[in-house]
């Protein structure tokens, strides 16, 4: 356990990404640390942005030699990332495994053995060196693969509902419903009956929300879309949306149904329409395309960014440790994740792996397992 191998990516000021395998010491835990023993970590779409930025994937080499995959990045897109340039940095939001070496404090001391998620930032590693803070302990029985997604989908999720409940809305929105976070938002909204309008862009994510009990499900593919979101708006009261896609116009189509709806039944002049708020909140990017909004939504509307770790720093110490004991106990049922495809570091670093996980289908999650022979 001296060393440990890990994923990196570096984005050249010249142009040239840059994922590597590297050998790191294993660092000795200080007293509120523990050292966790990676046996499962996730690839989420919000891995990928970090890991390749704005690189053209389909012009990816691999150097086994080396262990070095490369990729050139359009020269115009470099100032958009000047911040990470010429740095090497570590990659993988989160992970679990098994606490192997613990700091002298009690805190750490009770982790020994256990099996733990981890919320570091640097989760594509075999051991990683953490503060119990970043640390979230699971129930006896619970696997690594079962305990490897705890944090980004499921405290995503129940975070759109403390959202909803602090900021004084009804009812949400989701789009790319059908999402393993859509899912557990399902689930969460069913057991605490939160009307939840789901949005999706085939048959086939309709039958899958159907089959865990959803009750609104507007599907964009089809012709009659906005009549079927207008009506699931109408029903709910929905006045708050989360938009994991963000290019295009369905930020503003959302928008616009809510602003039909919230001025349906208004006489006289009514120039800057409803008075009740209309709010999305874009914490995806499924489309880099440019947002377009076609303003026909009055003048009480907002749209702004969501990010899950910014959003648990609003929090209380105490209800973010009730978050945690929720997700740890209903790990196996609201929370359970699975996955498609398991892959070693090298598999990951394969051109034509990261062509299908990047590709964000419907279905398919894939997971890195470290010591995956």
């Amino acid at each position: 356990m001296n060393t440990s191998k890990q994923l990196f990516t570096e984005i050249t000021s010249n142009g040239k990404l840059e994922i590597s395998l590297k050998e790191m010491p294993v660092l000795t835990p200080k007293p509120h640390e523990v050292v966790v023993k990676i046996e499962a970590a996730p690839i989420n779409p919000s891995d990928m942005w970090p890991m390749f930025g704005p690189a053209d994937l389909s012009a990816a080499t691999l150097d086994n030699d080396k262990n070095v995959l490369s990729a050139p990045v359009h020269p115009g897109m470099l100032p958009r990332i000047k911040s990470r340039l010429d740095q090497v940095l570590p990659i993988g939001n989160e992970g679990s495994g098994k606490v192997v070496a613990a700091g002298e404090s009690e805190a750490a001391q009770a982790m020994l053995g256990k099996t733990v998620a981890v919320l570091t930032g640097a989760t594509y590693t075999e051991y990683s060196c953490v503060p119990v803070q970043a640390c979230l302990v699971h129930n006896e029985g619970t696997t690594y693969q079962e305990a490897a997604s705890s944090f980004v989908n499921p405290l995503t999720a129940l975070g759109m509902v403390e959202t909803m409940r602090m900021e004084g809305h009804q009812a949400l929105v989701h789009t790319a419903a059908a999402s393993s976070l859509g899912q557990m938002l399902n689930k969460i909204c069913i057991a605490e009956n939160v009307p939840l309008v789901n949005i999706v862009r085939n048959q086939q994510q309709v039958d899958i929300l159907k089959a865990i009990g959803a009750q609104y499900i507007c599907n964009s593919s089809d012709d009659d879309f906005m009549k079927q979101l207008i009506t699931a708006i109408d029903e709910t009261g929905a006045t708050l949306a989360f938009d994991a896609i963000g290019g295009g116009q369905l930020v503003s189509d959302i928008l616009t149904a809510m602003e039909y709806v919230g001025s349906k039944d208004a006489k006289g002049f009514n120039t800057y329409g409803s008075e009740t708020n209309k709010q999305v909140y874009i914490y995806g990017g499924l489309d880099f395309s440019p947002t377009t909004l076609n303003r026909a939504y009055g003048m009480t509307w907002g749209i702004g960014g969501w990010l899950l770790m910014r959003f648990l720093a609003k929090l209380q110490p105490q209800r973010v440790g009730e978050l945690h004991k929720r997700v740890a106990d209903e790990i196996k049922t609201t929370f359970a994740s699975s996955y498609s495809n398991e892959l070693s570091f090298e598999e990951a670093m394969t051109p034509e792996v990261i062509a299908r996980y990047n590709a964000k289908k419907t279905g398919e999650k894939f997971l890195i397992n470290p010591f995956k022979a």
